[in-house]
């Protein structure tokens, strides 16, 4: 087995499901967190971000799409790993539907409506404190 292939499969154990079937880890990044920024016992954050395959996966029969770009980049909480906050930093590719000249893009269930975090971390979350905190740690 290659380094590479151990080194995915750790990954892919890491990230919510099915997330690596759509976007790629382009960049890793490890951050120590200030004390007088700490909102808990977190030491750092490991900032992991994703790229979005370049696919338009629904498109309209009939329809011609260009590239058009990347939508602003989304931060998200998932859950932490040993005492560092574990963030996404997902970019989503956007298209040019040339028919009707709208910006369109692929649509995915990713985080907890009204969170910012991961569905799994938000249920996580949820089941533990019976709400899901929007500061401190989790946070």
């Amino acid at each position: 087995m290659s380094s590479l292939s151990v080194l995915q499969g750790l990954v892919s154990l890491m990230l919510p499901d099915h997330l690596l079937e759509y976007f790629d880890v382009v960049h890793v990044e490890e951050r120590k967190i200030p004390e007088k920024e700490r909102r808990g016992l977190e030491s750092g954050e490991v900032i992991i971000h994703l790229e979005e395959h370049n696919e338009f996966r629904s498109p309209e029969k009939g329809h011609t799409y260009r590239p058009n770009g990347f939508y602003e980049t989304s931060r998200i909480n998932d859950f932490p790993l040993r005492d560092k906050r574990v963030v996404l930093l997902i970019r989503r590719r956007r298209w040019i539907d040339e028919q009707t000249g709208q910006s369109v893009g692929n649509k995915y269930r990713i985080v907890t409506e009204g969170t910012r975090h991961t569905l799994e971390f938000a249920d996580f979350l949820k089941e533990t404190f019976g709400y899901v905190p929007d500061s401190g740690f989790f946070a």
